[in-house]
């Protein structure tokens, strides 16, 4: 498998790989609301957090596509003229702008018409150390959410 994917890259007209280049940069923006958003804050709506980047990726690739260059009709560049202000600038940011405004906008609107929003079933025994078989003799047994905090042993 490795043989072949190393094959691939270096049979492959550069071109193509610096496209692939331009465009991983944009995609993997666009993971970042959804994933600081859905790990670190429950506020955000799960199915907003995926529109907002189906948004910033569609935006992303289609803005990207349509940048020429001396060299090539699409993906000549990473750099647009940002909508609405007339300035040029990065294309991944600007979607990145525009996930985060799909997704604040939706989350409000379907928390007003109270979408349907998943149970959190996680519970506190889901939250504790396990030392397998003894394996690490300085673990220290972590309290419980609630309980009393972890001696002391200092």
């Amino acid at each position: 498998m490795k043989v072949g994917a190393l094959a691939f890259v270096l049979t492959m007209d550069k071109t193509v790989a610096i496209n692939f280049q331009l465009l991983g940069g944009i995609w993997i923006f666009q993971t970042f609301p959804a994933l600081v958003g859905g790990l670190f804050t429950r506020w955000f709506h799960r199915w907003a957090l995926l529109a907002g980047w189906a948004v910033g990726v569609i935006y992303g690739t289609l803005a990207a596509y349509g940048v020429a260059s001396p060299t090539q009709s699409h993906f000549g560049g990473s750099a647009k003229e940002i909508p609405g202000i007339g300035e040029i600038g990065y294309i991944g940011l600007t979607a990145f702008v525009l996930n985060v405004a799909v997704t604040v906008v939706l989350t409000f609107a379907l928390k007003a018409f109270k979408a349907f929003k998943a149970t959190d079933v996680t519970s506190s025994e889901d939250y504790v150390a396990d030392d397998a078989a003894g394996a690490d003799p300085k673990a220290v047994p972590v309290p419980r959410p609630g309980t009393s905090p972890a001696p002391n042993l200092s």
